[in-house]
């Protein structure tokens, strides 16, 4: 077939609606691939949110902490069930942490997501039996963290980058695919090829963009 793009592929994700989740919860790189994992997420970014301090990076952070952004398809994938994954794979009180870069952090962006917020975080509360200290307030910016530290896990394996690049034109291509996603999730430990395969063939998109990521991921050597 004519040569694509990833991000050309993987069209049909953008055609219903999407909303974004921030959630800070420890170092970046392991929520970006857990979360990246499941179906219904569009897309994931690492990056840095919840301070002051202007243009913050990884070595000049400041008051800012840790955090991964999610594009989900809500139809596919609740905003309460991103809070319950969220708070059942971190440990959400402050004597756990150095100050703000590994922080509990939720940024909301609507008063639907914070109704949401505070039902399951008294399931959480119920769940580890003691209080929630999760810091929670309405989202107020985020800036994307350096090239290196988005899929991070999939970028340990050049091997497999190398056959990617037929698929991706540059990093921030990477960045943005629900495939990559997936990738940097399933080199992480979660989900198998056979449970990708399946979830591929349920995806919104063309039937031959389909035939593309399943030839891919078939062939692909790690």
């Amino acid at each position: 077939m004519t040569a694509y793009s990833a991000l050309e592929l993987e069209e049909g994700f953008l055609a219903g609606g999407s909303e974004t989740a921030t959630f800070g919860m420890g170092c970046f790189w392991g929520p970006d691939a857990m979360f990246g994992s499941l179906p219904g997420v569009i897309r994931t970014r690492t990056g840095y949110a919840g301070g002051t301090t202007p243009d913050p990076t990884y070595r000049k952070m400041g008051d800012h902490t840790e955090t991964v952004e999610i594009d989900f398809d809500p139809a596919v994938l609740p905003y309460e069930e991103l809070l319950r994954f969220f708070w059942a794979n971190h440990y959400p009180n402050r004597d756990a942490y150095k100050g703000r870069q590994y922080l509990s952090l939720i940024r909301y962006r609507s008063g639907e997501q914070l109704e949401a917020i505070h039902r399951v975080k008294e399931e959480a509360a119920r769940s580890i039996g003691e209080a929630i200290e999760t810091e929670i307030a309405p989202f107020d910016g985020f800036t994307l963290a350096e090239e290196r530290h988005q899929k991070y896990y999939l970028k340990r394996y050049p091997r497999t980058l190398a056959q990617l690049a037929d698929l991706y034109t540059g990093p921030e291509e990477l960045t943005d695919s629900v495939f990559a996603a997936r990738l940097n999730g399933f080199v992480k430990g979660y989900g198998t090829r056979e449970g990708l395969l399946e979830e591929i063939g349920g995806w919104p998109v063309s039937a031959e963009s389909k035939n593309v990521f399943t030839r891919k991921l078939n062939d692909m050597k790690w």
